[in-house]
């Protein structure tokens, strides 16, 4: 099919035509553009129409060694490179991203599926991580003092962890790459990066600005791959490896953590979510219907960060499920180039058969259905907004991340229950919390036993703040003060007293 069938309107169109002319389609690999060793490729899919809009190479397990070792081979350049110079590179990608914005946002939207504005979004939140470590990276220090038990210094010197592998997820295609290249670089860590099988164009559009504004060869490398398990993972017990960050689900993440123990590796892990979104009784109640708008269908609430279960307090609960059913039943579904769409498809067919099976699956157990509740047919992957109020808790749905544009509504009657519910998780990603209450809402953050929290707001994601989870959801913080940390390690060196005369 061509681009121009899937795209009515012409600026768009263009664009996205110029935008799958320009982005590389091959293997990124000590500073070259090549394909797979054994010359085969695989496609990437629109999933607002089910068709292909581009072939990609397919990387083989020789090529997933030999970008680790152009990876390792690049270390001490990429060190001896002034961390100045680190910035400044991460700085002009930054002005490029946010200068072909427009032609990025309609590319991810073909490939992932959210609207255009909601990727232009994401592009200048992707950009943002570069600017952000682009000054981090004249920033990285240790310290010198006295040995306070008597003579001699104690000097600590941080230095980049070395080759590191990255592995992101296929929902926010720009910003995870981003948010694991920029810190990387601008610690001194040369990487390989595989993007997920379903959107790897943002991926290589960003490596492709980063290569013409003077990326060091081997720095950065690219390996495309359908079988992960097979090509990517063997890397791990490769000795130039010593960092992996993954991005991903919770299953996955722990069949990684398993493999990278017999090496000891450095490991950064941003795993599933289960958010509770509590609404107290004293919130403002439009406002909150605000934020869950965001907080539940952003990305099509295909988002670790999405609002899974709302908890609202017993007197409000009802009238906050109709607000939010009414607001959900006016949304429009439909292609994410179209601009009167606000809900694109989900990324593919296993997962709108997940999303209607906890529906159907809470409804059969007693859970009123307000809104939405079916796939809507036609070509692609699209489902209906939909709102579901008071399943039992022992429904699938309610322990289980969605990953779609449903929203589950449970009152509760007292603070205590609340936190309970939402603690009532193996997950611990981020909450939200509405309250116009300054005490409870720190009483109450406090308790939460979450990486993250959203006070009066529906979205908590920011490049200058650490971004991470704890318990199942993972450990490490991506972004902020925090997120160059990862790719350093501290060194300390012990200094004799000098000899007298």
């Amino acid at each position: 099919m061509s681009v121009a069938t899937a795209v009515a309107d012409p600026q768009l169109r263009r664009l996205a035509e110029q935008a799958l002319a320009w982005v590389p389609k091959e293997l990124f690999i000590a500073g070259r553009w090549r394909a797979g060793s054994g010359g085969r490729r695989f496609p990437v899919e629109d999933p607002a129409r089910g068709e292909q809009i581009a072939l990609v190479a397919e990387a083989e397990p020789e090529d997933c060694r030999a970008a680790l070792e152009a990876a390792a081979a690049a270390q001490q350049a990429l060190v001896e490179l002034a961390p100045r110079e680190r910035g400044e590179l991460l700085r002009r990608t930054y002005e490029r991203i946010v200068a072909r914005k427009r032609e990025l946002a309609v590319l991810m939207t073909l490939e992932m599926g959210k609207t255009v504005g909601e990727s232009e979004a994401e592009i200048d939140y992707a950009a943002e991580f570069f600017r952000w470590f682009a000054e981090e990276a004249v920033r990285v220090h240790g310290h010198f003092l006295r040995n306070p038990a008597g003579p001699g210094r104690i000097l600590t010197m941080r230095q980049p962890v070395g080759p590191s592998l990255l592995i992101t997820p296929w929902n926010f295609p720009a910003a995870m790459a981003a948010r694991k290249l920029a810190p990387a670089l601008a610690a001194g860590a040369p990487v390989v990066i595989k993007p997920a099988e379903q959107t790897p164009l943002s991926t290589l559009a960003i490596v492709r600005i980063m290569e013409e504004e003077g990326l060091p060869a081997g720095a950065v490398n690219v390996v495309l791959t359908t079988d992960p398990a097979a090509t990517v993972e063997p890397l791990l017990a490769a000795p130039q490896l010593r960092k992996l960050s993954f991005t991903g689900s919770t299953a996955v993440g722990r069949r990684l953590m398993a493999r990278a123990a017999g090496r000891l590796l450095r490991l950064s892990l941003e795993l599933g979510g289960n958010a509770p979104f509590i609404v107290f009784s004293d919130a403002d109640l439009e406002r909150a219907v605000e934020g869950a708008m965001v907080a539940k269908l952003r990305n099509i609430g295909e988002a670790c960060t999405a609002a899974n279960r709302f908890l609202v307090a017993a007197p409000v609960a009802e009238r906050f499920a109709q607000l939010l059913a009414e607001r959900f039943g006016a949304l429009k579904v439909g292609h994410g180039t179209d601009p009167q769409t606000a809900v694109g498809p989900l990324i593919d067919q296993a997962q709108r058969d997940k999303v209607h099976g906890l529906v159907e699956e809470a409804l059969q157990r007693g859970g009123r259905l307000l809104c939405g509740g079916q796939p809507v047919g036609g070509p692609g992957y699209f489902y209906e907004p939909t709102v579901i109020f008071n399943p039992p808790s022992g429904a699938r749905i309610a322990g289980e991340e969605i990953f779609g544009p449903v929203a589950v509504v449970y009152p509760f009657e007292e603070e205590a229950e609340a936190v309970a519910l939402a603690n009532r998780t193996e997950y611990g990603l981020v909450a939200y919390l509405y309250t116009n209450d300054l005490r409870r809402a720190l009483r109450v953050a406090e308790a939460l036993e979450v990486g993250m929290v959203g006070l009066n707001q529906g979205i908590v994601s920011n490049p200058a703040a650490p971004f991470g989870g704890v318990k199942q959801s993972g450990f490490g913080r991506e972004g902020g003060f925090e997120g160059i940390e990862e790719y350093l390690s501290v060194k300390y060196v012990a200094i004799a007293e000098p000899r007298q005369g």
